[in-house]
């Protein structure tokens, strides 16, 4: 089915846009019966309904918040620590090389 078929399954009713959900189901590689197309029709119109709702009410008197769940940073202090011995740290590993871990290449030429 295409968009200018007129039993092709395109949003309608709610919200005037046009998605052809049995190309993107296609697109997907979903294999879905007309009933299930049907159905997700109205659900896509009920929930770009809901969105277009929720997208008209008039927030411009009201501050954006920073988090919406107001958390403040959690962030240690910046301590400065002594570090890991280096000899101690190469001692444990398989293999070294100068100073260095030796891993196996990434990439073969």
């Amino acid at each position: 089915m295409d968009k200018g078929d007129p039993g092709s399954p395109t949003l309608g009713a709610l919200m005037p846009i046009d998605i052809d959900i049995a190309h993107v189901a296609e697109l997907a590689r979903l294999a879905l019966s007309e009933d299930e197309l049907g159905r997700y029709i109205e659900q896509l119109g009920a929930i770009l309904d809901h969105a277009a709702r929720v997208q008209s009410v008039d927030t411009s008197h009201i501050d954006p918040p920073a988090h919406p769940l107001g958390i403040v940073n959690a962030f240690r202090p910046d301590v400065s620590r002594a570090s890991l011995d280096r000899d101690e740290v190469l001692s444990q590993a398989p293999e070294t090389r100068d100073g260095f871990f030796v891993v196996p290449p990434a990439m073969e030429n």
